[in-house]
């Protein structure tokens, strides 16, 4: 008999996981919180190479392979234009919202069945499996529950009450995408800049258009009335103070965006003590949440749910299945976080604090070209016809 996976959240995750354990032989259904799906929400992401070879066992990577652009190179810059960096980052940038959308629909086309307006509230493990209660009185049954429900997620906290919070890294999160605005660059380079206040990102899409992120300091995390207060035009006026004296096209940009994204809190997981209980497990931000300074959090997700498939595949016992799926994960996951965390603890060092990273950086990261140091984080595949052992 066909075992059947409940899974929690509709967002990347959910649907990648789904077709992952469609593949190796369980059945499944995505139930998403909300009552629609993401389509046009969002703004953009990076999927590293590492992420797109992961893809490309589920036979996903022909569907994102023309949805946003190859980046396969940074550049970094101070607030007085010095150049500090140019490395190599193998990897394509999309709009997450396209990416939602292809593989949403894959995931329907492929027979996953997907329910909105579903927010689970709890998670009974029965005598054959798990039953799922949803805030609107529904239930659902399965052999086994997953939570792709992302950094808030409610199946974490049902696997394990005292599981720790999420920590702020100190850093905001706001962005557009720029119209009519010539920049300097080129297409397929992400261009950083280390303003004296505020970091800044932008890529150039072939077609013209400007993406970028900004990532203003505030020590205090803000509360999500506090971050709803503040409007598009007050981000906009504040953004064109930050970044007032410094080397770059930064406020010639934030001021060509029709609509600047409501800005979000940064955070991180360093880790999470309790992955799985009997008949639920956690993937992706629910588990192993990174800064987005480490370019990797819909990779490792998407590498989460390959690894998953194959253990539930290969490991008869579910509960074996999940330890063994721990087993192969954390130590990289973790690794991702902590490196993601350094990366991040560079945007807002304060004036001693920037004077030692522009002396340092590029010989760190020249150093890091040349020894390839970073192959341990791009160049992990996953084989899916390996089997793997209890």
């Amino acid at each position: 008999m066909t075992k059947k996976a409940i899974i929690i959240g509709g967002g990347i995750a959910g649907p990648v996981t789904a077709m992952a354990l469609r593949r190796a032989g369980l059945d499944a259904e995505v139930f998403e919180a909300y009552d629609r799906g993401a389509d046009g929400v969002g703004a953009f992401l990076t999927l590293a190479v590492n992420g797109l070879e992961a893809l490309r066992v589920l036979d996903l990577h022909d569907l994102v392979r023309d949805l946003g652009m190859d980046t396969p190179i940074m550049e970094i810059r101070n607030a007085r234009g010095r150049h500090l960096a140019t490395v190599r980052q193998p990897s394509r940038t999309l709009k997450r919202a396209d990416l939602y959308r292809a593989l949403r629909d894959e995931a329907v086309r492929r027979g996953v069945r997907v329910h909105y307006g579903r927010r689970l509230v709890d998670a009974q493990v029965t005598r054959d499996g798990v039953r799922a209660i949803f805030a609107d009185g529904s239930e659902a049954e399965g052999d086994l529950l997953v939570g792709a429900d992302g950094l808030g997620s409610r199946t974490r906290a049902l696997i394990d009450p005292h599981a720790p919070r999420p920590r702020y890294v100190g850093l905001l999160n706001t962005g557009g995408f720029a119209d009519g605005v010539q920049v300097p660059g080129r297409p397929g380079v992400s261009y950083f800049v280390f303003g004296r206040r505020c970091f800044f990102g932008y890529l150039i899409h072939p077609e013209g258009q400007v993406w970028w992120f900004a990532n203003p300091p505030s020590r205090r995390e803000l509360s999500p009335e506090e971050l709803a207060a503040i409007s598009p035009e007050q981000w906009r006026a504040r953004l064109l103070d930050l970044f007032v004296g410094d080397a770059g096209p930064m406020r010639e940009i934030v001021a060509a965006t029709p609509h600047i994204l409501p800005a979000w809190n940064t955070y991180d997981f360093p880790t999470v003590p309790t992955w799985s209980g009997d008949r639920m497990v956690i993937v992706g931000d629910a588990a192993h949440a990174t800064s987005p300074s480490s370019g990797q959090g819909a990779s490792m997700a998407v590498e989460d749910a390959v690894v998953l498939a194959r253990c539930l595949r290969d490991v008869p016992d579910t509960r074996s299945a999940f330890a063994a799926f721990e087993r192969l994960r954390r130590e990289r996951v973790e690794r991702v976080v902590a490196h993601g965390k350094r990366n991040g603890d560079g945007k807002a060092p304060g004036v001693a604090g920037a004077f030692v990273r522009d002396l340092f950086l590029p010989v760190v990261l020249r150093q890091v070209e040349k020894r390839d140091a970073l192959a341990w984080l791009r160049d992990h595949r996953i084989a899916w016809d390996d089997h793997v052992a209890i």
